[in-house]
């Protein structure tokens, strides 16, 4: 059974956070390590944005190892309401005790002098069954009331419905929870609070208003490279500085979800595994999988592939995304040309927030996307007269 660490000291500097951290296995950066070290000083919580794999949440693991604390998780989701985040009444032991009432009745009203004294201690009994024995606490109330100080992670709290989201000012910014059977309970230790959250929509400006706020993006090469080499993946050092370059020319492609920092970590241990001694394209390729999780991003990386290897590579046609070998005669119409990220482009678009909610948007993709078979291939604009030129030589199927 595993044992929680002592509760370790505040950080006494930025230093200190950022070496604390370091050595539960989180590297950050003089911006990270500062907003940290701010978050237990100021007793704020701290909000983090940024896209999905970045280590956004490994920084509230890593936070509560470097400070001894235990660590509660809300995972958000769409549909989520205040009973699965706060508390609720444990309604079969409530019933359980009415049923003891029941048959205790007797006793309680039998020496009672008239009626209106019987209702009256029966009356008092109704306190019972909403007191904090029948309290059902969830993350958010066990932060407030655990008798140990926490971390709270409230992951991807875009993901739950601004319902939700309102529930959480009244916390964040007292560390309290108000319970109208019960009453207030405040935080016996104030817990160090983080939330994610991977821009699927805005949040409110009363949250972001309590919280001390931080973009994460994908690290630069050397940082990245500096993670990889912490993790001990057994792949040499020049295999994995070329890995970084890779990795970082495929978050440059169009792709539904880049690989993010824990895939390239993933991919770098698969090649160690391998007994990889070099990295060509065929290797490369037929271990794709392992950061690229989508159909249709995986035939665009493959396509790619071959040129990040070698510029001079000539890519096969049956890599360029239209080769099915399905024997079609139709035409065939390329994607379009990758195009940068949103993050670096001139658009305003700074954290690419509009580019994933594009990506996140319902009906956003054809039949073909998930490698289905779309013989009617990409929607084309038709000219007038074309669509009686094309059915009127063939007769309608019976």
């Amino acid at each position: 059974m595993s044992t929680l660490p002592e509760p370790a000291p505040a950080f006494a500097d930025v230093e200190e956070a950022r070496l604390r951290l370091a050595e539960h296995g989180y590297l950050s950066d003089d911006r990270l390590a500062t907003t940290v070290f701010l978050q237990t000083r100021l007793d704020k919580p701290v909000l983090l944005e940024g896209p999905a794999g970045v280590g956004k949440t490994q920084l509230a693991l890593s936070l509560a190892h470097a400070t001894g604390r235990r660590l509660l998780r809300l995972q958000c989701y769409e549909g989520q309401d205040e009973t699965k985040a706060l508390y609720e009444w444990d309604y079969g032991k409530q019933l359980l005790y009415t049923q003891i009432l029941r048959e205790k009745i007797g006793s309680i009203v039998e020496d009672a002098a008239d009626l209106n004294e019987s209702i009256e201690r029966i009356a008092k009994q109704d306190s019972v069954f909403f007191s904090e024995r029948f309290l059902a606490a969830r993350p958010l109330l066990e932060a407030i009331d655990s008798d140990d100080p926490v971390v709270l992670l409230i992951d991807e709290v875009d993901r739950a419905d601004e319902a939700l989201e309102a529930v959480l000012l009244e916390l964040l910014s007292e560390f309290q929870i108000s319970i109208p059977e019960i009453g207030t309970i405040r935080a016996k230790h104030l817990p160090y609070v983080v939330l994610t959250s991977n821009n699927t929509r805005d949040l409110s400006a009363a949250l972001k208003r309590r919280c001390l706020h931080l973009f994460l993006d994908y690290p630069d090469a050397e940082r990245e490279l500096e993670i990889i080499r912490s993790k001990d993946t057994g792949l040499s050092d020049a295999l994995a500085v070329r890995l970084v370059e890779i990795v970082r020319d495929l978050r440059d492609l169009d792709l539904r979800k880049a690989p993010s920092i824990s895939e390239t970590i993933d991919w770098a241990r698969t090649l160690a595994v391998l007994g990889v001694e070099e990295l060509t394209s065929d290797i490369l390729s037929s271990t794709l999988n392992v950061v690229v999780k989508y159909e249709r991003d995986l035939k665009k990386a493959l396509a790619a592939i071959p040129k990040m290897v070698d510029p001079n590579a000539v890519v096969p046609d049956s890599l360029h995304g239209h080769g099915h070998g399905h024997g079609h005669g139709h035409g065939h119409d390329h994607d379009p040309a990758p195009q940068p990220p949103a993050s670096r482009d001139d658009s305003g678009d700074v954290d690419g927030k509009a580019a994933r909610a594009a990506k996140d948007r319902p009906g956003r993709h054809d039949k073909g996307y998930y490698g289905a078979d779309n013989k009617l291939g990409p929607s084309r604009a038709v000219s007038p007269g074309q669509g009686s030129r094309s059915f009127s030589a063939r007769k309608r199927p019976v």
